[in-house]
């Protein structure tokens, strides 16, 4: 197999969005979809994503005093990396970002706490599954 064929390894990221709160305001379901677009363009696959907190900044940022911060879980080759930096830089909604790679256990997680239907399907465990004799609370009463 060519290096040309080989399938990009997809790597999870944890990306926080800092967007005009004026814009989505004023068009929130076109404000998601542009970021979401600029992703999938880059080749990300979106796992979820929510508004995080809307405010006051601590200071002005190319103009804006208040902004929106949205969260977004996908995963990407980290080729892609490049296309997202370029298109928040030149989109007029996107202030700032900051994307970080996140591992498996932290990605799943945080996917589960912000939409628990599109966390991954694990065991359910139950009280039965634990072993409360490794737990010993009498050792210190001789």
């Amino acid at each position: 197999m060519s290096v040309a064929e080989k399938k990009a390894v997809m790597v999870n990221y944890e990306g926080m969005f800092l967007l005009d709160s004026g814009k989505f305001a004023a068009d929130h379901e076109g404000t998601i979809a542009h970021v979401i677009e600029i992703l999938e363009k880059a080749g990300a696959e979106i796992v979820a994503h929510r508004p995080w907190q809307d405010g006051k900044l601590a200071y002005e940022i190319e103009g804006h005093m208040k902004g929106l911060h949205y969260l977004v879980y996908f995963t990407m080759p980290g080729s892609g990396m490049d296309a997202v930096t370029r298109a928040c830089h030149l989109s007029d909604i996107v202030i700032r970002q900051l994307v970080i790679k996140q591992p498996q256990t932290l990605f799943d997680a945080m996917v589960s706490a912000i939409d628990p239907s599109a966390a991954p399907e694990t065991e359910a465990s139950s009280d039965d599954d634990v072993d409360y004799s490794a737990i010993d609370d009498d050792e210190d009463e001789d």
